[in-house]
């Protein structure tokens, strides 16, 4: 999965040539669906700038940017809307593909003097601010158990004499995947498929030393732990593919190609903030989360704003989308952690 998604010259997210974000992508986010998201955002952040007592330098950090659209319409709704804290703000985009850089850096032009690229492993400490990620966690790298004649197992990739990639169960790799399994008290059954993101963990680690006062706000798909391994719900695990907006069958017929994502597991997000002594201020679902901080308020002011009944009409369509029951933020969650 690592090689798949992050190869430097044929990795997916790092392949120029494929279009992976928009209709005419593999996928959609919420921040390229609709400016509402940023800017709805671009408010809590404000809120949470008044919080930390507005402080003279504000770190935005965002860890898989994407196309750049969500810092786009943060960083245009806090000049329009938050002049303070827009002329307080310095923003860090942590991306990895050097095509979604360049995607980035054009897409956020007029914010360059604001705007910073950096790496996981060269953070600058943070205080106060906030870390951000959207649909970040869900493509990171997982391990893949199975249970074989009762014996838990790994999933590796082996070549089969057709000259095709093939799953092989071998013994696990690390023995945090078991340390995994008995302190999230993980009851499998036979022929069960999981999945364990162990940098999730690694991530959270990394990022908390880092935050020395602030927020780590983290938006993405995920379940707790007991319904993300139910055997009756998700017996074959949770790791799929997307192309074209459609899932690919057989992940193993083209690598590179696709997306390749896994549902978070937000038991264990918790678990592990709490254990570096991150205080959760909030877990909800995107849409009451996205309602609760102000998007029909954001809606109202940009409806009189918009100068045609074409960009009305994308503006409450997208606003539906984003928080009627079965919209796309439904089936997302956002989880606030603070470091005070």
């Amino acid at each position: 999965m690592n090689v798949a998604l992050y190869d430097p010259a044929l990795g997916y997210y790092n392949n120029s040539n494929l279009r992976r974000w928009g209709r005419e992508g593999d996928y959609r986010t919420s921040p390229d669906r609709t400016e509402l998201f940023g800017a709805t955002f671009a408010k809590y952040f404000a809120d949470l700038f008044e919080r930390a007592g507005r402080p003279a330098d504000w770190i935005i950090t965002e860890f898989g940017s994407g196309d750049g659209s969500f810092a786009a319409s943060l960083l245009e709704s806090l000049k329009a809307d938050h002049p303070d804290v827009f002329r307080s703000t310095r923003y860090i985009v942590v991306e990895i593909s050097p095509d979604a850089r360049q995607r980035i850096s054009t897409r956020v032009s007029e914010f360059m003097n604001k705007v910073d690229f950096s790496t996981s492993s060269s953070l600058e400490q943070i205080n106060p601010g906030v870390i951000f990620s959207n649909e970040f966690l869900d493509a990171l790298p997982v391990h893949r158990l199975k249970t074989v004649k009762g014996e838990l197992l790994e999933l590796y990739i082996d070549v089969s004499q057709e000259c095709k990639f093939v799953w092989l169960p071998g013994p696990l790799s690390t023995p945090r995947l078991q340390e995994f399994i008995t302190e999230y008290a993980i009851q499998l059954v036979e022929g069960q498929s999981l999945e364990i993101n162990l940098q999730a963990e690694d991530w959270l680690k990394n990022v908390s030393r880092t935050l020395e006062a602030g927020y780590i706000v983290t938006v993405d798909y995920g379940a707790e732990s007991q319904d993300l391994y139910d055997p009756q719900h998700r017996y074959d695990g949770s790791l799929r593919g997307f192309s074209k907006h459609a899932f690919v069958s057989d992940l193993l017929s083209a690598p590179g190609e696709y997306d390749i994502t896994s549902t978070v597991n937000w038991t264990q997000v918790k678990s592990v903030s709490r254990s570096l002594g991150l205080g959760i201020n909030e877990f909800a679902s995107l849409d009451r989360f996205l309602m609760q901080s102000g998007l029909l308020e954001i809606l109202e002011q940009q409806m009189n704003k918009a100068s045609s009944d074409a960009q009305k009409l994308a503006l409450s369509t997208a606003a539906r989308e984003m928080i009627l029951p079965g919209g796309m933020a439904a089936s997302f969650q956002v989880l606030i952690a603070e470091r005070a």
